[in-house]
């Protein structure tokens, strides 16, 4: 179908982080992964974390107009970054992706 367009798509990425790990250098990695993905992608992130549990921390990414393009960006930053370095349950990262329903 011409002029289609495929859906936005919405990433959360949650995982925890370890116990070992200092709270500042955890965010200055995640930060600058974010600032990488924003370079790369147009994409800006956030960084939360549960309210009972201080050790998950969620990563969303909204309006990614290219998922394929994003991927790639996220696989190659997290991994350059060593993002799993820091992270407890051997580094696991859960991504999810959303679209709108309408």
């Amino acid at each position: 179908m011409r002029g289609r367009r495929e859906p936005l798509v919405s990433y959360y990425i949650y995982y925890r982080v370890r116990t070992d790990i200092s709270r500042a250098i955890a965010v200055a990695a995640i930060g600058r992964l974010q600032a990488a993905l924003t370079h790369r992608a147009g994409v800006t992130g956030r960084l939360l974390q549960r309210d009972d549990d201080p050790q998950t921390w969620m990563e969303i990414y909204d309006n990614v107009s290219d998922a394929a393009a994003f991927d790639a960006a996220l696989r190659e930053e997290v991994e350059a970054a060593r993002i799993t370095s820091l992270l407890a349950d051997d580094g696991k990262r859960h991504v999810e992706r959303f679209v709108s329903c309408a």
